[in-house]
């Protein structure tokens, strides 16, 4: 049996403030760190031995090529080598490629072994400020595996910019969007909060804001900026809207939503998600907990619009 066969429901788990994440290793070394990523990100285990890479020329070192995968061709991309490992030929004959989705985007990091799905509370999660010294910091952050272990969570975001920036949202079309668009007067007084714990989805977002002239607020996760929230009390009304992602350390943004949208005196604020995690459950359950809107983050330029159209209607 696989080891991504027993999974739970992704909303079940999310609106638990819960994730489930598959851990798995880089290099055999007794040195080699643990590493996770969701599991609603990961499709399938392959083995290496059993797939002939085709070599793209020209592109980025750690592209390695293309796979054919049940009538798909998948970019593969050496994860080890962006971690500062390089391995050996022996080693890739034996290593693995896990198959991922982001945003829609299919494409396959190569990792030695997966080691087991665990669960977890985004309490659990935890973002040292260590990690957070530097933009070209990989770890996003971390947890505690059963014996102690540290595991190390990833900016998978930031290796998409890197690798492959054309599957990243486009951030210059953005002022473009708001042509012809009744801007309403609260959002252009006002400030935007947004709760993203990814440096390079921050960027991105605040690349966006700032070419539209549009005023934001970031947190680094949504604990953070449900507290900024409550601690205004009667003038929280004066906030446009809210951007929240899914996956954040501390809470999620669903129980961001959730928190919210069942406190009488934010439950207006129009809530936008904004997130990497697109599949039809998520938005469902979005839906659900009392989100205005999701936008997954290759569209992220078309945010602005979005929380107008909904300010508006809104009105």
């Amino acid at each position: 049996m696989s080891i991504l066969d027993n999974v739970d429901a992704a909303t079940n788990l999310a609106k638990n403030n819960e994730l489930q994440l598959l851990v798995f290793r880089v290099s055999n070394s007794e040195d080699s760190a643990y590493y996770a990523i969701n599991v609603f990100k990961t499709r399938e285990v392959v083995e290496s031995k059993n797939h002939f890479i085709t070599q793209i020329p020209s592109t980025h070192p750690m592209l390695e090529g293309t796979i054919v995968l049940r009538g798909l061709q998948i970019p593969i991309l050496n994860l080890p080598l962006w971690l500062g490992t390089a391995l050996t030929k022996e080693e890739i004959k034996r290593s693995n490629i896990l198959i991922c989705d982001f945003n829609g985007v299919i494409l396959g990091l190569r990792i030695m072994s997966a080691y087991r799905v665990i669960k977890k509370n985004w309490n659990d999660m935890h973002a040292p400020d260590s990690y957070r010294t530097k933009e070209n910091n990989v770890v996003i952050n971390d947890t505690r595996l059963e014996d102690g272990s540290l595991c190390l969570i990833l900016d998978y975001e930031k290796l998409l910019a890197d690798v492959i920036p054309q599957a990243m949202v486009n951030v210059f079309e953005s002022p473009a969007n708001l042509k012809n668009l009744q801007i309403p007067k609260k959002l252009l007084q006002g400030s935007v909060l947004i709760a993203e714990d990814s440096k390079t989805a921050q960027g991105h977002l605040k690349q966006i804001f700032d070419n539209s002239n549009i005023s934001m607020k970031l947190f680094d996760n949504g604990k953070k900026l449900v507290d900024y929230v409550l601690s205004l009390k009667d003038e929280a009304f004066q906030i446009p809207a809210i951007v929240t992602d899914i996956e954040m350390p501390e809470m999620s943004g669903f129980t961001v939503v959730k928190l919210l949208k069942s406190n009488p005196l934010t439950r207006d604020i129009p809530i936008i998600v904004n997130s990497s995690m697109t599949g039809s459950n998520n938005k469902r359950e979005a839906e659900s907990l009392g989100a205005d809107g999701f936008i997954d983050k290759t569209k992220s330029q078309n945010i602005i619009p979005l929380i107008v159209d909904i300010m508006n209607k809104n009105s």
